[in-house]
């Protein structure tokens, strides 16, 4: 049998933190898609998010697929969260 102290640790459980680490990757890969299609990726990622129109992010590497999953609200907190903590 364990010790009892081996049961009296805690593990935290956060689906926050995997959802904030999602949208990162999703938004690094939909930047380098546009990137590699000569786009300019800021511009056409705010124009998404602003009028939530897929047509500003390329099909490229699966990206406007892959940023259509995300909702928007939680891009923009995801956004802000990281430029005011950074």
């Amino acid at each position: 049998m364990a010790p009892m102290d081996t049961f009296d640790k805690t593990i935290t459980f956060s689906l926050s933190n995997d959802k904030e680490t999602n949208i990162k990757n999703t938004i690094t890969l939909v930047y380098d898609a546009l990137s590699e299609k000569g786009y300019n990726p800021i511009n056409q990622i705010v124009g998404y998010i602003l009028s939530e129109d897929p047509t500003y992010i390329t099909t490229h590497r699966d990206a406007r697929n892959l940023i259509k999953k995300i909702d928007r609200d939680e891009l923009l907190k995801t956004l802000i969260r990281f430029y005011l903590t950074n």
